[in-house]
């Protein structure tokens, strides 16, 4: 355990004798560009009078402690981590003066300066357990405080916090920034972003909206479009949750090197850079981003308002702000599909998250906090989504909503576990959800449907049965709630001609209302994705999808087809070749753009990961030409046309094929409507430095065209991707030699590094990965740390070595928790690669 984690029991044991605790934290961002001078003043109360308590805090340096007016010494307080104080009193004051340290890795306080300008940005990231890299604190959810933040900030910079500037400086002078004392809340979501940001302002109602982005990229910005969708948001959580928006005003900032999509601080909420387009994207990368704009702002009720008392229940806050982003997404905005992507991409996650070894139940067992940290996962957000919309099925919409106001109102500003929100459940829908709580949050693994029928000679049904599966390791058999559709073939396409709801209970569940039916051509079980599960398709069934899948008129029943496939296809129950067959026969026809870029990514997939190696030049080559056919026939400008041109670029490896894609890339291969901008040609460049196609100077003299931070990310992945010994020894050193290699570089370098079509290159780095592993975890911060040993596990190496590489490192017992979880499923990745390669090469054998 390193010395910067808390465990659960020492959680505990604080939140019991700690109460009634405010802040108020001073910053001095002027002393310069190593650390800044940090404050506290914290006032608490101890139910144990002359108990001692320890207070977290991470910096280079303490200048002073003072408790109750006592001087405490730093050098025998201090250990770096964490301040030890003996002999509270009944009330008390705290105040500790400390040099703080800036962080280039996405936690903390993150500074960064920006390339085209020189402009130094800096925004805070807490969440788990970061907050004390700021100030003095005790870091855990469940001990809320009220907090007083005021920041000195040099001229021209402009500082927001949680809530409204109560004083701010002249802004050509700089000065004192102070910000209004804050409700109740959480230290985890407290926030500072302070530099010569640019934005925009708007009302909507009495909520202050404001838009933030680094001056550089202000032009790209648009501000119509993300206060549309805030406005929309806030009128629809505001009107079903029946609870005002808690914290005043709301702020949205677009920071640079952000490790992930975005972050739910209260009234300052922070989003990755990327979602600020400074090129074409297609309609569905927009989707994303009002789903991410949407869960955060669920957030401020999910988590923030009421927040779970220990990261056991980090699912309250994620999974329940998925779920009603999705929602509200469906009924208040443009994008009513969101459910069909949600089916596309949040359950295909949940489904290959379930499926590893190191799974996990909804309500995690989280004893410290490098456990949570690698909980950020698709359990924790998509399954429990799922499973909260197979809820709502249950209990009706009505009911469960008005659960959510009573359950708001009885816990404002407080903290909660699931016994919690199932009391309000129960109440509000009169039904018992003990059982369904233990099938559902409380065990783990997914189940798989398949339907199992006889017909007589005229191809009715004379039995009908829905059979249930649980994997040996999770046998839970659980109550589904399900709808059957049957789909028959017409000259208009695959309608469906009936469909039966029935709750599927145990091993084996009879459906006698569709004995006697006729067969259809498709027998589709969990239509309208009512449930969690895994689906099969029989024979026929599969058939008729091989064939006219494209065929079915509705987007949600269209992707659970596309995703039982996927899964038969990862399951080594269908071969590789097969599947990409399946999509390129039927994806022509697929409106949803969504869908349709999953889709590709899936393809090759296949074909890397899951196809026979000997095939994989010709199934390159078939994914290929299909692009350029469909690039070429989509509509000139258009989202189909741009996604097919990545796919190309991706997919090209012949030289007929290359030749076309330097000809995107110089500009002699016009193909109309196409845009190749920025974001455009560094794909381009990026796959054409992978196979070895372009040189050194064709990436200089793009990352001089492009003189961002952005560039420079997609120069770096550009150079790791090289296929010489040069540029991967370049890269490693880069990664494992640099800790001072900000996040958002490291991540791009990983990025170029793994290269499928480079294993040769690779198999030398597989034994220094193991070798390094335990040093990176005990060098870095966690999620440094985390990254590394996931993104450079030998992924691409698929043979029994690299197996038997990763039990050799987990038989010595020197990983950590963290680090063996990611070893086990960066090997289950391995071991399902292999069985599905063994059933594509057996198909490819038997058709020769």
């Amino acid at each position: 355990m390193s010395a910067t984690n808390l465990t659960r029991d020492e959680a505990r044991q604080r939140a019991s004798i700690i109460g009634d605790a405010s802040y108020d934290v001073t910053l001095d961002l002027t002393t310069g560009e190593q650390t800044f001078t940090s404050t506290t003043v914290a006032k608490f109360t101890c139910s144990e009078p002359g108990a001692g308590v320890f207070v977290d805090l991470i910096a280079p340096s303490v200048q002073s402690i003072t408790l109750n007016g006592e001087t405490v010494d730093p050098a025998t307080a201090f250990d770096g981590d964490r301040i030890t104080l003996t002999g509270l009193a009944a009330s008390n004051e705290l105040v500790v003066v400390a040099e703080c340290a800036y962080m280039h890795t996405g936690v903390g306080l993150h500074r960064f300066t920006d390339p085209v300008d020189k402009q130094v940005y800096l925004y805070t990231q807490f969440e788990t357990f970061d907050a004390h890299r700021v100030y003095a604190c005790f870091d855990q959810p469940d001990v809320k405080a009220v907090f007083t933040l005021s920041t000195l900030a040099p001229a021209n910079w402009v500082v927001v916090s949680n809530m409204p500037a109560v004083e701010s400086p002249d802004k050509a002078q700089g000065g004192w920034w102070r910000f209004a004392p804050s409700p109740r809340m959480s230290t985890y979501i407290t926030a500072i972003v302070a530099g010569p940001y640019y934005s925009v302002h708007e009302k909507h109602g009495d909520i202050d909206l404001g838009l933030y982005c680094r001056e550089s990229l202000s032009e790209f910005l648009d501000p119509e479009e993300l206060f549309t969708l805030t406005k929309q948001g806030f009128d629809w959580f505001q009107a079903n949750f029946d609870y005002p928006y808690p914290f005043g005003k709301y702020d949205q900032l677009f920071v640079p090197e952000f490790n992930a999509g975005a972050m739910e601080n209260a009234g300052a909420v922070t989003f990755l850079e990327d979602y600020v387009f400074r090129s074409k994207v297609t309609d569905a990368a927009r989707e994303r981003r009002a789903e991410t704009i949407l869960h955060e702002m669920a957030h401020m009720w999910f988590g923030d308002l009421v927040t779970m008392r220990w990261w056991d229940d980090l699912w309250l806050n994620e999974s329940f702000a998925t779920y009603a982003s999705v929602l509200c997404q469906t009924l208040a905005t443009r994008f009513t599909g969101g459910w069909t992507t949600f089916a596309n991409v949040e359950k295909t996650w949940a489904y290959r998250q379930d499926q590893m070894p190191s799974t996990h139940p909804v309500v995690a067992d989280i004893v410290d906090i490098e456990a949570v940290e690698v909980n950020f996962d698709g359990i924790t957000y998509a399954k429990g989504a799922s499973v909260l919309k197979q809820l709502v099925a249950w209990v009706g919409q009505d009911e469960f909503l008005s659960a959510l106001r009573s359950y708001f109102k009885k816990h404002e500003y407080g903290n909660t576990e699931l016994k919690d929100l199932l009391a309000e459940l129960e109440t509000a829908s009169g039904r018992d959800l003990s059982s369904w709580s233990k099938e559902w949050l409380e065990t783990a693994g997914v189940n798989t449907l398949r339907a199992v029928f006889e017909t007589d000679s005229s191809g009715a049904f004379t039995s009908f049965a829905v059979h249930q599966e649980a994997p040996a390791d999770w046998p839970t058999l659980r109550s589904h709630r399900i709808a059957i559709g049957l789909y028959s073939a017409t000259g208009s396409g695959l309608e469906r001609v009936d469909r039966v709801e029935l709750d599927v209970v145990g091993s084996v569940t009879e459906v006698p209302e569709l004995v006697g039916r006729t067969q259809p051509d498709l027998v589709l079980v969990n239509d309208d994705d009512l449930s969690y599960c895994k689906i099969r398709l029989d024979e026929r069934s599969l058939k008729t999808l091989t064939e006219r899948l494209g065929d079915l008129p509705s987007s949600l029943a269209r992707a659970l087809c596309w995703a039982a496939a996927w899964d038969m296809t990862r399951d080594a129950e269908l071969p590789a070749r097969d599947y990409l067959r399946l999509v390129l026969r039927n994806i022509g026809t697929e409106t949803e753009i969504g869908v349709v870029q999953t889709l590709i990514q899936q393809s090759i997939g296949a074909i890397v990961n899951y196809g026979d190696p000997d095939n994989r030049v010709a199934a390159y080559e078939l994914l290929a030409s299909a692009a350029w056919e469909h690039l070429n026939a989509a509509e000139a400008g258009g989202d189909h046309q741009l996604a097919w041109t990545r796919a190309f670029v991706s997919t090209a490896r012949s030289d007929e094929h290359i030749g076309l894609v330097l000809g995107l890339l110089n500009g002699t291969r016009d193909v109309p409507g196409l845009a190749v901008d920025a974001e455009l040609r560094w794909h381009i460049v990026r796959n054409l430095a992978a196979r070895g196609a372009i040189d050194e100077d064709v990436i200089a003299s793009e990352a001089e065209r492009d003189p961002t931070a952005a560039g420079a990310r997609h120069a770096v992945a550009a150079r790791a991707a090289r296929p010489t010994a040069e540029a991967k020894e370049e890269a490693w050193a880069s990664i494992f030699d640099d800790p001072k290699l900000p996040n958002a570089m490291l991540s791009a370098t990983m990025g170029g590094f793994q290269q499928a079509d480079q294993a040769e290159l690779l198999v030398s780095y597989a034994d220094r990965y193991f070798a390094s592993i335990e040093r990176i975890w005990e060098e870095r911060t966690n999620e440094t740390a985390i990254n590394i040993v996931t993104t450079m596990y030998p992924s691409v190496l698929i043979d029994q070595r690299t197996i038997d590489r990763t039990n050799d490192y987990l038989k010595t017992g020197n990983a950590v928790p963290a680090i063996r979880r990611l070893l086990v499923e960066g090997r289950d990745g391995v071991e399902r690669a292999l069985r599905a390669r063994q059933v594509d090469i057996a198909a490819g054998a038997g058709s020769a």
